[in-house]
């Protein structure tokens, strides 16, 4: 499992799969949410504005698994 930090205290969906390295833009996000298959904390999700916190788990398939991590 591969973790992600993020500077704030929440980041979206959306730009989660753009820190991650899973799209290579921002834009991708809608099209690549309705495409491929991906889970926040087991329960599968398709909103790209969904605020994920430190500590929650990301399965994206084709990609990984991830675990957001809070600032230091």
């Amino acid at each position: 499992m591969k973790k992600v930090g993020i500077s704030t205290d929440y980041i979206t969906l959306g730009q989660f799969l753009k820190l991650a390295d899973c799209i290579s833009t921002g834009g991708q996000a809608k099209s690549f949410l309705q495409e491929t298959e991906i889970f926040v904390n087991g329960e599968p999700e398709h909103r790209r504005g969904r605020k994920l916190v430190p500590g929650d788990i990301i399965k994206v398939a084709g990609c990984g698994e991830f675990q957001v991590d809070g600032p230091t």
